[in-house]
């Protein structure tokens, strides 16, 4: 299990200040897109952003061992955790085939939990 809080006013300096290089480093297409379709997009890109710190927990790593875009947060409805590249063959030698992911939020605070799950 792993669990990340983010500061949503943290979000939004990166945001403003680069929102270029954060993207590139940070999020998939399919993020980027999905948060922007609201004014603000800055609360769904630190729920995204905790979500991925929150999985790397719950496989027992962190962004040192997987890249940032490797996990994706899906949006819209029950959120749900694609994983591709060092993500995905951290999960599979440790036996994940699912990762479950519930998110919160607040106007200044996102908080995920993740759960990683054994094949069954």
């Amino acid at each position: 299990m792993g669990v990340d809080l983010a500061e949503i006013d943290r979000v939004r300096r990166l945001l403003h200040k680069d929102p270029e290089r954060f993207k590139e480093r940070c999020f998939t297409d399919h993020e980027w897109s999905y948060a922007h379709r609201f004014k603000d997009p800055s609360q769904r890109l630190a729920a995204r952003f905790a979500g991925k710190e929150a999985v790397m927990k719950s496989l027992g790593v962190g962004w040192r061992h997987v890249p940032w875009k490797d996990i994706e947060i899906s949006g819209g409805g029950a959120p749900k955790v694609r994983l591709s590249g060092k993500a995905a063959a951290r999960a599979e030698s440790i036996g994940v085939g699912r990762v479950l992911v519930t998110i919160t939020h607040t106007d200044d605070q996102a908080l995920v939990m993740a759960l990683s799950l054994g094949e069954a």
